[in-house]
């Protein structure tokens, strides 16, 4: 029993190190890797937002799953992308444009799902005279997801809303 004790221990000892020495060959790919899902998803958040600041619900949509999550720290919860381009299409289309702040954007790969982004952004109200500066800041955490080809926001968490900083 001892010796197959220490033969299983070896040979798990011996995968761990194949997979050690695997993951440090791959080093030098590993972040132009992620540098390009940065920019892929950077890209995505901003085609995301100017549909969003456009009022085109119908190419916004397309950016979220059917059962999209969204977690709002001030309007509570929101279940469905009908629900969602609805709730925007009332509440946000002529009123509201958003800007990110690029530097804040984070992207970090999720293995076999996509990947999650966060970051921060400013509001701007449509209403406001020409260079009056942002009204609120916020940040959120979109999950995104890799399926058939085609990146989606199966999940949204948007808080620490205020005021902008004068």
């Amino acid at each position: 029993m001892r010796n197959l004790l220490t033969r299983s221990a070896l040979l798990l000892l011996i995968i761990f190190a194949a997979h050690g020495a695997q993951a440090f060959a791959q080093g030098g790919a590993v972040e132009p890797a992620r540098e390009e899902l940065s920019r892929t998803l950077a890209a995505q958040d901003a085609a995301l937002f100017d549909s969003f600041n456009r009022c085109d619900l119908e190419k916004f949509a397309s950016f979220f799953a059917e059962d999209v999550e969204f977690y709002h720290d001030k309007d509570g919860v929101t279940l469905s992308r009908k629900s969602l381009v609805e709730s925007v299409k009332n509440n946000i289309c002529g009123k509201v444009r958003r800007e990110v702040i690029a530097e804040s954007l984070e992207t970090h790969p999720i293995a076999g799902f996509g990947a999650v982004q966060m970051g921060s952004h400013r509001f701007y109200e449509l209403s406001a005279k020409p260079g009056s500066g942002p009204v609120g800041v916020a940040r959120f955490i979109h999950l995104w997801q890799l399926k058939d080809g085609a990146w989606r926001i199966t999940r949204v968490i948007s808080y620490d809303h205020g005021p902008a900083p004068k």
